[in-house]
Formats: structure tokens, sequence, C-alpha cells
């Protein structure tokens, strides 16, 4: 017998690590987790009478799966791009892309020529190839700083145009015109918040104006008396036209006919298109500038541009979402209604069979990230008790829905149908830690297909991200009437 193993001894750290599931632990994970796992094998110990090796069980049993504070969670709120739960989720061609580049790479090398080459081109070759209409891209590490280069290396001491409507606040409480002007560009309003003409934009150009700036505003809409210049007129006013489009759609989308697209603004004649990686491309974080070649070269090779450069892990990423499969976002913004509430009706089917109050209901999913604001997208899910959300947000795979009348909904348009298991897990684990023998609710009915859900799909509440679902959740509809849809805790900028 070990001095581990002395009955009513607490072993020391350095004895219980010595446990072949602690060493490998820490080879995985690194050792000060490992040690922690140790204390609290330790804390166990003196919480009561247990065996040593069923407390080491446990405390690996606890440990994370990476080494990282950040935690995997399976998004059924009904946002497709939330900004507090990261944004579009990569593809599998883009994971693996990242793994097989997180090594050396021939990054900045020609490997013909044996000689430096291009940083990224197959990046820039696949986003180039993606939007034809672009004479030349680069690419930076978010919109945001595509944006403060634009203003940067092409406006700084002159003027920009830009409508008063179009200054948006972007999340978080960075605002448009702050970030615009830190760069040392100047603003030269024009129109009111609702109406922008053309002759405002003529009128305001002088000497000094730089550019035209058009800005989608992405997590808000306007509507009643309001009116925009067309990209073709604001093109044709003899000023480079740079227009941000935000969420990163390249081309078309017939699931969202009046979202801006890089191809289509630059065909109405801008010279300049901004846009996000990771919102509708499906990307990783990235911006993406768009548009003429001289414009561009002028971009790439201002100083500035060294600092807001992207990592070989960003590029790898960005490649593979181009040329790969369909990503995660648009294979989720693409699902029928039909496959949707089968999926819901035999999820309830299956948790009302383990004695759950669950529900198959009618939903409406979101873009989110300020993508297509106040577009909604007919869907469906699972409604259950409220008291779920809690030990469901505490669990191994933490599951974020959304509230909805004082039920808890999770809307399986964001959850890919090869989770169904996992969360369904999730669920009947949160149900084990609050269900008692003596007071399980009764199983409510559960409709089979979309075209029956019960639930009327207006009005669910958005999830708070990582906050509890109390009174700081902001309903869709109500988010609507104001003109946009609050995305948890942070807002949905660049």
């Amino acid at each position: 017998m070990g001095k581990a193993d002395v009955p009513g001894r607490i072993p020391s750290v350095r004895e219980i690590m010595d446990d072949p599931r602690l060493r490998a632990a820490a080879a995985g994970l690194g050792r000060s987790e490992a040690r922690e796992a140790a204390r609290r094998v330790q804390r166990s110990l003196r919480g009561g009478h247990r065996p040593l090796a069923e407390a080491v069980a446990d405390a690996v049993a606890g440990l994370p799966p990476a080494p990282t504070r950040h935690r995997r969670v399976l998004n059924a709120t009904g946002v497709l791009v939330h900004t507090n739960l990261g944004r579009a989720p990569l593809s599998r061609a883009a994971v693996d892309a990242v793994a097989y580049l997180a090594g050396t790479s021939d990054l900045e090398l020609d490997l013909a020529q044996n000689r430096r080459g291009r940083r990224g081109r197959g990046a820039l070759e696949a986003l180039h190839a993606a939007v034809p209409a672009a004479e030349a891209v680069h690419v930076v590490n978010n919109n945001a700083a595509a944006m403060v280069l634009v203003a940067t290396a092409l406006a700084q001491g002159a003027e920009i145009v830009v409508s008063r409507g179009e200054l948006v606040e972007i999340g978080d409480g960075f605002r448009l015109p702050e970030l615009l002007e830190s760069t040392g560009a100047r603003l030269r309003e024009v129109g009111t918040t609702n109406r922008t003409t053309a002759d405002d934009y003529a009128r305001a150009i002088n000497d000094n104006t730089a550019l035209l700036l058009r800005v989608h505003p992405s997590n808000f809409a306007m509507s009643g008396y309001v009116s925009s210049p067309s990209v073709r007129e604001l093109a044709s006013l003899g000023r480079p036209l740079v227009v941000d489009i935000g969420s990163g759609l390249l081309a078309p989308h017939p699931l969202l006919p009046d979202e801006p697209d890089a191809a289509t603004v630059l065909a109405q004649g801008a010279a300049l298109v901004t846009a996000s990686g990771d919102k509708l491309l499906g990307g990783p974080q990235a911006g993406l500038l768009l548009g003429d070649a001289g414009l561009v070269e002028r971009l790439r090779r201002h100083p500035l541009a060294r600092a807001l450069r992207t990592g070989k892990l960003t590029l790898a990423a960005l490649e593979a979402t181009l040329r790969g499969p369909v990503p995660p976002l648009s294979a989720a913004l693409s699902r029928s209604v039909g496959e949707l509430g089968d999926r819901a009706g035999e999820m309830a089917r299956r948790l009302c069979g383990a004695g759950l109050d669950a529900v198959a209901v009618a939903t409406e999913a979101v873009v989110g990230g300020g993508g297509a604001p106040g577009v909604a997208l007919p869907s469906a899910g699972v409604s259950l008790p409220a008291g779920l959300g809690p030990p469901l947000r505490a669990g191994r795979m933490p599951v974020l829905g959304c509230v909805h009348k004082g039920r808890l909904v999770l809307d399986l348009r964001t959850v890919e149908a090869e989770d169904d298991e996992l969360l369904i897990g999730a669920v009947l684990d949160a149900w084990g830690l609050v269900a008692r023998p003596s007071a399980v609710p009764a199983a409510g009915p559960v409709t089979e297909t979309a075209g029956a859900l019960g639930e009327t799909a207006g009005g669910l509440g958005e999830t708070a991200g990582a906050v509890p679902e109390t009174a700081g959740a902001v309903t869709r509809s109500a988010a609507r009437a104001a003109g946009t849809v609050a995305e948890a805790v942070a807002g949905a900028g660049p």
C-alpha cells in the first residue's frame, strides 16, 4: 500500500498527480490544469469518506477537452450569426485547413522560385475568384480595420462625405464617426437621418473631398418616409465611392434580396467594397477589401496595413471557406421548415418519453450579426420548462436557447442535425439536475410537422448569451418594432 492509499490520510498534490490519468491530463492540458484537478481531489477527500480512485475519476471527468477557458456551446438561439457566440461557425474544411497549416508553411514563399512570395496568395486568389468584378482584393483582420485603413490611406487630412443616417454605432459602444475621425479624416455629413439624396452628396463635394462613403446600416432598419441614393447615382459624382456592405455577402442570395452584396455593388460602380469575413460569408473574422486595383494597392502598401494584416490561420480558414463545401452558416440559412419541423417533432417525442414537458413549436430565426435586419426566417424548435435554462448553460456541453412566454425554446435552425443527439443528451442531463420523481410535469402534445406546429412564430426572446434568462432578454418582436434585432449583450458590429 502506497502513502497515497493510507486510510484517512489526504495525499499531497504531487502524489495525486502521479496517477496515470492526471499524468495524461498534464501532457494534454498542461500541468497547471492537472494540478488544479489534484487540488479538487484533495477538497473532495476532505469533504467526506470516499475512495481516492473515485475522487480522481470525478476530477478527470471535470477537466476541459482543450487547454482553453472558452467553451464550445450549442447555439439553439435561432440567431445564425450570434456575436456573443463567436459569429459564424467554421466549416470542417476550414478547421482542417487551420490544423494542416498550423506548423510551418509556404505562407510568404514561392516554392518554385525559392524566393519571397505574396503573403496569403491562396486566400486572395480564392476571394478574387469569388468576386470577379473586383480588380484586386486585400484582407485585414476585421471590417472595422478595413474602414480604418481606407480612411487613413485615402482620406487622412481630407474629407469623407457620408449620410447622417448611416453614421451608426457598430457594437460595444464603438461608433463609426469616432472610428473614422480617429484616422485624421474629416467627416462631411449630408442629408438627414431618414432622407438623403444624390444632390446632397454633390453639393458637399469640393477640392478637399477624398471619397464618398456608403454604409449599410446592418444592425437596424428604417421604414416609412425614407430615401437614399443608389450606388450608381453616387458612383457618377466624380469621387471614389467606398461601400461598406457589412455582412460579407459576396453574391446575391435568394433568401436575402435586400441585403447588399459585393458583386452587385461593384458592378454598379463602387470603387471599393469592405465586408466582414465571419458573418454571411461563414468564415473567420477578417476584413475584406475588394475593388479598384490602384486603390487596393495604395491600401496594401500603406504602413498601417502591416499592423492590420491577418495571421496564417485566418488566411487558411478564409481560403478553405471560399474553396470548400457549403459552410455551416449557409446550410443553416437554407434549411427547409419541413426538415426542421420533423427534427423538432422527433426531439420532442423522445424528450416526452423521458418524462419532460417538451413541445415542438414553430419559431422565427434571424440572421443576426447585423445582417438582414428585420428579415424573419421561419423555423422550428422545442419548447421546454424555463427552469432548464441555467443547468443547460452550466452543462459539460452548454446549450443556449431563448425564452418565450415563460418557456425555454431551442431553435433548431442554428443546430446542426448531427448535433441533435448531443442536444438531447444535454437536455436530459439538465433535466436530471432539476427533476423530482414526485413532480415530473405532464408531457405536452407533440406535433410531427412544421405545418401543424402550435405556437406562433413571432415574439421569441433573444438569448442573453451567457446572461441568465431574466428581464434583460429582448424580444424579437419588440426589437423589430424599434427597427433592430438586439443580440444578447453585445451589438452586431464589424
